[in-house]
């Protein structure tokens, strides 16, 4: 038998212990599948790559799913999964470091119909706070990400980066700040 700190592949688990968990596993998939895809799109900033990275965190996840519910005590998992993400994409980053990296050009497509001069001023200024979310820390951009991107509170970010509260508080005012000031600083050249 195993102990608390012990993870348990799901392969050896009884069957109705794994059914139970598959099942389980299948509704956090299902509830935070567009969660790490878009933190993993906004990361590497291509669809191909966010869909490899948004696999191997749920792949990952689902080894580790049945201890981390068990010691969870109840809070929610969504920063735990979160952070795998975040540990693959900066895996991914080291791993491509001494590749070129090609830029973000363009958005999808806007479903609805919007005046043409919207769509490119639109266009324009996320390509804009893409290109300056780059030159902000990894940390900044991660907590930028995490906060706009996918709607995470301080806490849960808190909780994926490893900070408290406070730190992330400060790390989130401080990563507006410097990112505001990069697009002005931005404007001004152009």
């Amino acid at each position: 038998m195993s102990g608390p700190e012990e993870n348990v592949e799901p392969a050896q688990l009884a069957p109705a212990a794994k059914a139970e968990l598959d099942r389980a596993f299948e509704d956090f998939y299902r509830a935070h599948l567009r969660d790490v895809y878009s933190y993993a799109y906004y990361r590497v900033g291509n669809h191909h790559d966010a869909e490899d990275l948004t696999e191997q965190a749920f792949l990952q996840a689902y080894r580790h799913f049945d201890r981390a519910r068990r010691e969870s005590d109840g809070r929610p998992l969504r920063p735990w999964l979160i952070r795998i993400a975040h540990n693959l994409a900066s895996n991914y980053y080291r791993d491509r470091s001494r590749r070129p990296q090609t830029p973000l050009d363009s958005a999808d497509p806007i479903a609805t119909r919007h005046d043409t001069e919207d769509v490119v001023a639109g266009r324009e200024e996320l390509r804009q706070v893409m290109a300056n979310l780059e030159h902000l820390s990894d940390d900044r951009r991660e907590a930028l990400i995490m906060r706009f991107a996918l709607g995470m509170d301080n806490r849960e970010i808190a909780r994926a980066l490893g900070r408290s509260d406070g730190a992330t508080k400060v790390l989130i005012h401080r990563a507006i700040k410097q990112l505001q000031e990069e697009m002005e600083g931005a404007g001004d050249d152009g």
